[in-house]
């Protein structure tokens, strides 16, 4: 795994990791939700957008088939993990039940 990545998802602050792609309808729908998840969540939450075309090593050891993946880690530990889009609330949810 890349150093940086490991880095980034080895915080004990909460990540959502966003699988996306520029071609995907779906990731372009989710962006703003994501972006609104953020506002409401400050600092509590960092949360990444990883281009699977860019970044294809990576889409492959977690097993992304297809694109919006969201996964949320914690200490290094994927804590969930779901395809497609979800909303606002759905997302904050799920973020707060790994507080």
């Amino acid at each position: 795994m890349k150093g940086k990545f490991a880095d980034l998802i080895n915080s004990d602050q909460l990540v959502l990791i966003d699988f996306s792609a520029e071609w995907c309808g779906p990731c372009k729908m989710l962006a703003p939700i994501l972006k609104q998840v953020k506002d409401e969540m400050g600092d509590n939450l960092k949360i990444v957008k990883i281009d699977v075309d860019k970044n294809q090593t990576l889409a492959n050891t977690f097993q992304v088939r297809g694109v919006p993946t969201m996964m949320f880690f914690k200490n290094g530990k994927q804590l969930w993990r779901q395809s497609g889009v979800l909303q606002k609330g759905e997302i904050i949810q799920v973020a707060q039940s790994f507080m």
